[in-house]
């Protein structure tokens, strides 16, 4: 079979840049200056041993990150990121997760280290057994495994272009045989380039032996986690791997399959027999150290990288039946594993040859890649100080490898910390749609995103599915009711019947119509708004009447976001937001308008634009508040007080540039719920009832929170909306946090504990 030839037919073209990846990233959690912690799995990471993100490996401190199978390598390196926001919020602020493969200070005696205190005792006895057989210190080494699919299309086209076999499971079986022979003989190569475990940490050999450190990589030579040398296992068929394996087993030299730890290992089927008929679905790359330069623990580069590095190794000629090309690869990666980080490899004239080569196919089969991924890498031949270990060791020369993993691991927690309300890999998605998939993830919920503009996501406990959009839209609320809250006058109308005030007014469907009923409202207070819109848009309020000027503008504003709009009585007193969820309040909110406090030195404008420095502030909704603007209608609202963009507050004057009180369109967000009486959340409660929703916000003006809402005029309700936001409530500008993306999950799951 030329898989040569065959690579280069242009049907094949198509599909040689897509394949399916996911990544499984070990690291040992340490407390801020770099000990190892002495504390369990984070208790805030639910789901125990089946959790699908977030699991310990050997030891209760070796957190293993895990993401799903992604057909991008964006869609990849977004999930792992979001993966290691949780991991690491969920640990707290005092720890850390260590960026090195080789881990931090172990303790002096080896019983010390804690087994990952699991639920399944048959997973504790295979550690108790991996303990036993190559000790707890080995265990503790950690790094990155890189599980790597072909597309099934690239797959089957190539099968349609041989004639050697009719079976297609025994085909791509054969691909990936030959593919880890391969591998197995040149992975030295990425032993060279991403190697990066020099040197072992106080404690780390106990009585074991040692190599001469420094070294590229510890971890990937004899001296790291490996087998022990009676375990032997033939690539050269199927039948004959699976018999080597099976044997180790049989013969007690391997406890489990899965003990056996090559270089590249042949998955998708729990059992090994069961290639035999279903064939090899993928492989996993695992003698990757962790890149400490990368928050990850491994950049996209690599990823690029290693893709097209199989792409070649499928390709390149090789000695089927020969297993001593396998033996002759594991001496040469020890060799190259146990060079100094800044020497130059013995094997630098094949480096270039295979780094050649690589770009050569890549060119031909139009693989694309970053644009200098090739010159990188020849230029890391050529000085290997530009390696990951020549890298490390240069900087450790500085102070110690110790010194730098404490800060590069702090210069992290910083940065994940930074902005806690973000999912990084996601922060261009709806904020509290972020926040419900971090408490996903958390809880061990499994997100997929079915349309990443409009926030549609799919949520997966056990054979329970949900689907879920904007993060409170679920199939929990009617479409009836959505619309009906949609829908300001169905609303009103809907709540003034079942013996709710709401505030009287009329709908208007043009603009003409809406002018002419001038004389109606003038004199009064009153509000013009959209008939159908959420955040606050094209609201403008009139406390004290308005001119023919001002009212024209407002209805020209309220008509620019909809077909329709109502003009009301304005009700006085405070506005409120209740969170309503399944007939209860689990969230008020007070929500100050936007405003800006004078100095007595600076204009309005510039006063804006200081208090728009927060970082809490932004746009479309990424951000807990919003940036204030300074469009018509702000400029509206200060003409009505007598103010310009460029009038000077006095100092301490508080100045509003909306009468709207919405956290979107500037507003300030204060938790509330402790001091707002069961009496009105009832009436909340009820209301939302009445319009037949489960999920709610709905808002409720009231005069004075003493007075009994039994009282006439003690409360009016002006609208509900069908989407409330929820990162208000759960990141206030003052008062309590309320979690209620965490509220949603669980009514949507019941069976979460």
């Amino acid at each position: 079979m030329d898989l040569k030839k065959m690579l280069a037919d242009e049907r094949v073209k198509p599909y040689v840049s897509k394949a399916r990846y996911g990544i499984e990233k070990e690291g040992q959690r340490v407390d801020l200056s770099g000990n190892l912690a002495t504390t369990d799995h984070p208790a805030a990471i639910g789901m125990g041993d089946e959790h699908p993100y977030i699991q310990r490996d050997f030891s209760e401190t070796q957190m293993e990150l895990i993401t799903p199978v992604l057909d991008t390598l964006d869609e990849l390196f977004n999930c792992l990121s979001s993966i290691h926001d949780v991991a690491y919020r969920s640990m707290g602020k005092e720890e850390m997760l260590w960026p090195l493969s080789m881990p931090p200070a172990l303790p002096e005696k080896e019983e010390d280290i804690v087994i990952a205190k699991l639920n399944n005792s048959e997973n504790v006895l295979y550690r108790r057994s991996l303990a036993n057989s190559y000790g707890r210190r080995k265990q503790m080494i950690c790094g990155i495994h890189f599980n790597f699919e072909f597309s099934d299309d690239l797959l089957r086209t190539l099968f349609d272009l041989q004639s050697e076999t009719d079976d297609y499971h025994r085909f791509k079986t054969d691909i990936y045989l030959k593919l880890t022979r391969n591998y197995l003989y040149y992975r030295w190569l990425v032993t060279y380039f991403y190697g990066a475990s020099p040197a072992s940490e106080e404690n780390f050999y106990g009585c074991d032996d040692r190599p001469n450190e420094p070294v590229r990589s510890i971890r990937s030579s004899r001296y790291g986690y490996r087998n022990h040398d009676d375990v032997a296992v033939s690539f050269s068929t199927i039948q004959k791997y699976i018999e080597d394996l099976t044997s180790a087993v049989n013969r007690g030299q391997l406890v489990e399959e899965k003990e056996f730890y090559t270089a590249m290992r042949l998955r998708g089927s729990e059992q090994v027999a069961e290639f035999i008929n279903d064939g090899v679905r993928y492989v996993e790359v695992r003698n990757i150290d962790l890149n400490p330069f990368e928050t990850n623990g491994i950049s996209y580069e690599q990823a690029e990288f290693l893709h097209i590095f199989l792409l070649y190794l499928l390709q390149k000629d090789e000695d089927p039946q020969n297993d001593e090309w396998g033996h002759a690869g594991d001496a040469r990666n020890d060799a190259v594993a146990l060079e100094h980080p800044l020497a130059r490899t013995q094997f630098e004239a094949e480096a270039y040859e295979l780094v050649n080569g690589m770009e050569m196919l890549s060119k031909e089969l139009d693989f694309p890649v970053s644009e200098s991924l090739f010159d990188d890498l020849r230029e890391r031949i050529a000085d290997p100080s530009k390696t990951l270990a020549g890298r490390l060791y240069t900087e450790s020369q500085k102070s110690s490898q110790r010194q730098v993993a404490v800060e590069i691991a702090n210069e992290t927690h910083t940065k994940l910390w930074e902005k806690p309300y973000e999912l990084t890999g996601f922060t261009d998605m709806e904020l509290s749609t972020q926040i419900l998939m971090y408490d996903a993830i958390q809880l061990g919920i499994s997100i997929k995103i079915l349309d990443r503009h409009d926030q549609f996501l799919e949520l997966k406990l056990g054979d329970h599915v949900e689907y879920v959009k904007n993060g409170n839209m679920t199939s929990k609320d009617t479409y009836i009711a959505t619309l009906i809250m949609e829908n300001k006058t169905v609303t009103k109308r809907i709540l003034h019947d079942k013996g709710f005030r709401v505030p009287l007014g009329d709908e208007f469907n043009s603009v003409e119509d809406a002018l002419r009923a001038y004389k109606l409202f003038a004199k009064t207070p009153f509000v013009v708004k959209p008939k159908t819109t959420n955040y606050g848009l094209g609201i403008s309020i009139f406390k004290d009447g308005a001119g023919y000027e001002d009212f024209e503008q407002a209805v020209n504003i309220a008509f620019d976001e909809d077909s329709s709009i109502l003009i009301e009585e304005f009700l006085s007193g405070t506005e409120y937001r209740f969170f309503v969820l399944q007939d209860k309040v689990l969230a008020v909110m007070l929500r100050v308008p936007a405003n800006v406090t004078g100095d007595g030195i600076h204009t309005i404008k510039e006063l804006v634009t200081e208090k728009n420095r927060d970082p809490l502030r932004g746009t479309d909704h990424r951000t807990p508040l919003e940036l204030i603007q300074l469009g018509e209608l702000e400029i509206l609202m200060l003409k009505g007080q007598g103010y310009q963009l460029d009038s000077i507050p006095a100092d301490g004057e508080i100045v509003y540039l909306r009468e709207n009180s919405n956290v979107s369109t500037g507003g300030d967000s204060i938790d509330v719920t402790d001091q707002i009486s069961e009496e009105y959340k009832k009436i909340a409660a009820d209301a939302v009832a009445a319009l037949g929703a489960k999920i709610s916000g709905i808002d409720l003006i009231i005069d004075d929170l003493d007075v009994p809402a039994a009282n006439p005029g003690a409360y009016g309700i002006i609208e509900a909306n069908f989407n409330p936001s929820m990162y208000m409530h759960i990141y206030p500008y003052k008062g309590t946090s309320r979690r209620l993306t965490t509220d949603v999950l669980h009514y949507l799951f019941p069976e979460l504990t």
